[in-house]
């Protein structure tokens, strides 16, 4: 299966060349919403985040974010506001949140706080305040990058006021924690390729300023819209601002493990770490020697290169053993390459596939397709074993990997998935499509036919259930199916 797929998406990458040319994209690659909450009706008011959301928003519009600007909303629409952003945002390659206004941690979770809650219990902040989960649930879908930014801990509007003693909604955290009555939130936790940003680290307060703009705020604004930088270090550089703004009584931290891909907020998306400029490499280096892991994979990109004057493999290589080393998925299934195909390094299939392994036990979904293909065919010695192969698959498309998700519609559409049938089948076919990947389109486009009636079928249900097609559910791919399909991936005719 694995090269009769891969060899119609190589067939079919070259045909659609032609129809690509009559297409154009309805969806932004980059999305964003602002959202700040100052006039509450029932706390304390806040002086600057209004300021803080308009400017935000401002400066993302200029660098091409496809903006959406909230103020003082309340709950229902903080929901109507997360839900619509949810559905825009799986097709946009990076999704970014922004909220300013008040913050508190419960029990362990943070929540921010909309403009008509009226708090005084543990309980009462849960069921009137959105949760950061549900922000990272908003932004998760996204196909390449997310990011959750909050300028939201710079004071406790509750104080030790609050009713620590009323149960609260999740049953299972622990009674032992508190609110945390001096302010701050708790440290973040959110999966890999999410980013979550505070204002101040966990437990700090974040000030409001005296000026125009919070400090954090500022230093965002004046770094974000700076072309070519990096953003692990414009983040970095961020901190610093804040740092040497507030006389150090404010440090900003990020949670969470970017991919190793390059990103930009301005300017032309690098195609490579080996754009980065020589000063940014200087603040690569400096991260990767505080050890972290992405700055490696970048380092080692760079430096395996063989058309960079910087190419020096073995330097390549140490670089990613240092990241397999200090627990990065990513370096872990990169060097597992390596090992399999002899590249910079002696072919070793124990080594590549330890490093696969550990790769999949992270949850990576490369690394799990892959396992996935060796079960299923045989490879690196193991023996062909279709049931575990069906796992790994089942796993990877789960995580959103569109190869993955293809791959197991195929194998239902097979019938050689037991339980699973047509409209699980047009389900993966669906969320494949949505999470951007060219192939996956081409092949539903010009070889639906590859896919038995009852799959067609189903992929139009799920197509006519979002509203990208309206026509009849006959499996039959015509103009109405094919447009609907190109909508749901994020083109229009």
């Amino acid at each position: 299966m694995r090269t009769a797929v891969r060899t119609i998406a190589i067939a079919i990458a070259i045909a659609v060349v032609l129809m690509m040319a009559t297409v154009t994209y309805a969806a932004q690659d980059r999305v964003a919403l602002v959202i700040g909450m100052a006039d509450y009706q029932s706390i304390v008011p806040l002086d600057n985040t209004h300021n803080d959301a308009r400017s935000i928003a401002a400066a993302l519009g200029d660098i091409g974010f496809g903006v959406t600007l909230s103020l003082d909303a309340s709950r229902d629409e903080l929901e109507l506001l997360l839900n619509d952003f949810a559905f825009r945002s799986e097709t946009a390659d990076l999704a970014l949140i922004y909220f300013a206004g008040h913050g508190v941690e419960v029990q362990g979770e943070n929540f921010l706080i909309p403009i008509d809650a009226d708090v005084t219990s543990n309980l009462e902040v849960q069921r009137q305040s959105v949760s950061l989960k549900q922000l990272l649930a908003s932004v998760e879908r996204a196909r390449k990058m997310r990011i959750v930014i909050l300028d939201s801990c710079r004071d406790n509007p509750l104080g030790d006021a609050i009713d620590l003693t009323q149960a609260t909604q999740t049953e299972t955290q622990s009674t032992a924690q508190a609110t945390r009555g001096g302010g701050g939130l708790a440290a973040a936790n959110p999966d890999r390729g999410t980013l979550v940003a505070f204002a101040a680290k966990d437990g700090q307060v974040a000030l409001d300023g005296d000026g125009t703009n919070s400090p954090y705020a500022r230093a965002l604004i004046d770094r974000m819209v700076k072309p070519g930088l990096e953003i692990s270090l414009m983040f970095r550089q961020v901190r610093d601002q804040v740092l040497r703004d507030t006389g150090n009584q404010q440090e900003p931290h990020t949670y969470g493990s970017l991919t190793g891909v390059p990103f930009y907020l301005a300017g032309a998306p690098p195609e490579t770490w080996n754009e980065i400029k020589s000063n940014d490499e200087e603040q690569l280096v400096a991260l990767a020697d505080l050890g972290d892991t992405r700055s490696m994979v970048g380092l080692a990109q760079i430096r395996l290169n063989p058309n960079d004057e910087r190419f020096n493999p073995n330097e390549g290589v140490a670089f990613l053993e240092r990241a397999a080393n200090a627990g990065s998925p990513e370096a872990q299934y990169l060097l597992a390459v390596r090992f399999e195909k002899g590249r910079g390094v002696d072919k070793n299939a124990n080594r590549a596939l330890e490093l696969y392994r550990a790769a999949a036990e992270q949850d990576y979904p490369s690394a799990l397709n892959e396992l996935g293909f060796m079960y299923f065919q045989g490879g690196l010695g193991l023996p062909a074993d279709p049931q575990q192969a069906l796992r790994y698959f089942e796993r990877a498309a789960d995580l959103r990997l569109p190869e993955a998700q293809f791959n197991y519609a195929v194998l239902i559409d097979e019938e050689l998935v037991p339980g699973r049938g047509p409209e699980d089948a047009g389900h993966y076919l669906y969320t494949a499509l949505r999470s951007g990947n060219r192939d996956v389109l081409n092949i539903l486009i010009d070889h639906p036919n590859q896919f038995k009636p009852a799959t067609r079928r189903a992929l139009q249900e799920q197509l006519k259930k979002f509203e990208f097609y309206k026509g009849t559910i006959d499996g039959s791919f015509g103009a109405g199916t094919q447009r609907g399909i190109r909508r749901a991936y994020g083109l229009t005719d």
